[in-house]
């Protein structure tokens, strides 16, 4: 193998050439998804078991992928090695599962290996393919065409627009059951507990505040020293402002002492804090999303909000270090 050397502008005109021959390749599926597919999406929908995944080379790689999309958005999937299938592993396939196979050519011997086997079991089978009139396709419940003109490895070898167009398929198929099944965005948070993402559909706002000994609060009587001395003890930066019977009437800041302090000459020892807080201030549900907490924060250009009951009630505080430390942020 004799390396090349290639300029740059020749590599950028590869790689652009690369996406506009996968870019077509995309486009061309879209008549593509006709009654075939509502079949598809009928057959998967109605599986009892779990939706089998099965591929060989980068058709499995793809396969593994599809697998991994469907079981995250609702539909019980794993991925099956079809050679390892021939060796014992058929034996996870069940009467109650749906079978995906996934074949560029539609003649893959291990795939092929096992069609007996699923044809006697009974078992549904959706066939992935680039040719209408493979073996596969003919012996498939339902045939998904994934055909492409042209791949865009420039040697037509290796698996490149074929393998983007399957993938794209699964997608399509995935996001189809996912709507129909009234999947939702609780149910998606139910399966990814982990990381960044679950977090931020997971959280509440009643799961991050500070209520009890560590919500800052003082009455509307009070005067502005008594309120920052407790602002100094919890820390928060702030301290609401309650009734008698804890209803919020506002919100005291370090934001508003600086502006206090640039328009008057109050005495901190005499001034009520009724007379410089922020009254009406945003507040929200603990029923409330994290999520949904750092978006009101954002557009409000805010670093805390006060958490309280139907009644106005206040029971907590919520401030941005505290979505960033759950790592909503």
């Amino acid at each position: 193998m004799t390396r090349i050397i290639i300029d740059e502008s020749s590599l950028i005109a590869l790689g652009r050439e690369v996406i506009d021959i996968e870019t077509r390749a995309v486009a061309a599926l879209r008549d593509r998804v006709d009654e075939s597919f509502v079949q598809a999406c009928r057959l998967l929908l109605d599986c009892r078991g779990r939706i089998v995944v099965t591929g060989m080379g980068k058709s499995g790689h793809i396969g593994g992928k599809i697998a991994a999309t469907l079981a995250s958005t609702g539909n019980p999937a794993f991925f099956v090695h079809p050679g390892e299938a021939g060796h014992g592993d058929l034996g996870m396939i069940t009467r109650e599962d749906t079978v995906l196979a996934l074949s560029n050519s539609g003649e893959t011997p291990e795939i092929l290996t096992i069609l007996p086997m699923l044809k006697r079991l009974g078992i549904p089978l959706v066939a992935m393919t680039g040719a209408r009139e493979s073996t596969l396709a003919r012996e498939a419940s339902v045939h998904l065409d994934v055909r492409v003109v042209q791949e865009a490895c420039p040697l037509g070898l290796a698996p490149t627009s074929s393998t983007t167009a399957a993938l794209v398929m699964g997608d399509a198929l995935a996001v189809s059951l996912l709507k129909s099944k009234g999947f939702t965005r609780d149910d998606f948070a139910r399966s990814h507990p982990g990381g960044r993402l679950g977090k931020r559909l997971l959280l509440k706002t009643g799961d991050l505040m500070h209520s009890g000994s560590e919500l800052p609060s003082v009455g509307e009587q009070a005067l502005v020293r008594e309120a920052l001395i407790e602002m100094t003890a919890k820390k928060l930066g702030m301290t609401a402002i309650v009734d008698r019977n804890n209803f919020v009437k506002g919100i005291f800041t370090d934001g508003d002492l600086r502006r206090m302090f640039d328009k008057t000459e109050c005495d901190v020892h005499t001034t009520r804090i009724q007379d410089v807080m922020t009254a009406n201030c945003a507040t929200i549900s603990p029923e409330m999303m994290a999520a949904e907490a750092l978006q009101k924060m954002e557009q409000k250009k805010i670093t805390v909000l006060l958490v309280t009951d139907a009644q106005n009630r206040l029971i907590g505080a919520l401030h941005m270090h505290d979505l960033l430390l759950a790592g909503v942020v």
